[in-house]
C-alpha cells in the first residue's frame, strides 16, 4: 500500500478527479489532493514541494490540458527524477491525448485507461495496489 499518493492533474480536469480522490479515500489509500489540500491563504508552491517530497506515489492524470500544463509537467519531472517513485508512477489516461508533448518519457509507462468506463478504469487502477474495487 502506498503511505501516500500524490494526485497531479490539470485544473479543468477536476471533475474526474474529484471522484478518482473519492474512491481513493473509500479504500483507504492516503493521498494529496491540491483541491482538498491547499487552503486559500498557504504558499501553495510551497505545499505542492513538500507534498511531492512526502508521497511515495505519483498518479498523472492524462488529458489534453494536462500535456499542456506547466505545473503537471513540473509535477511529473520532479517524480521522474527521484528513485522512490520509480515503479511508482502512474498515468491515467482520462481524455486522449499525446502523452509526449507533457514528456518523451511516458509512452514507455503503463497507463491505467479510463475510457472503457470510470469503474473499469478505478478497478484497474486499484489492482496495482492488489485492491478489488468496491461499490
Amino acid at each position: 500500500m502506498p503511505r501516500e499518493v500524490f494526485v497531479s492533474h490539470a485544473a479543468r480536469d477536476r471533475r474526474l478527479v474529484d471522484k478518482i480522490v473519492v474512491v481513493l479515500e473509500a479504500h483507504g489509500i492516503p493521498h494529496w489532493y491540491s483541491r482538498k489540500t491547499l487552503m486559500g491563504a498557504q504558499q501553495w508552491h510551497d505545499e505542492i514541494g513538500a507534498a511531492l517530497k512526502r508521497c511515495d506515489w505519483f498518479l498523472l492524470v492524462l488529458s489534453p490540458a494536462a500535456v499542456k500544463s506547466e505545473w503537471v509537467k513540473r509535477e511529473l519531472l520532479y517524480a521522474l527524477d527521484k528513485p522512490r517513485f520509480r515503479g511508482r508512477i502512474v498515468p491515467l489516461l482520462a481524455k486522449p491525448c499525446d502523452p509526449d508533448e507533457l514528456s518523451w518519457t511516458l509512452p514507455a509507462f503503463q497507463r491505467v485507461d479510463f475510457s472503457p468506463g470510470f469503474e473499469k478504469g478505478c478497478s484497474a487502477l486499484l489492482r496495482i495496489w492488489g485492491l478489488g474495487l468496491r461499490t
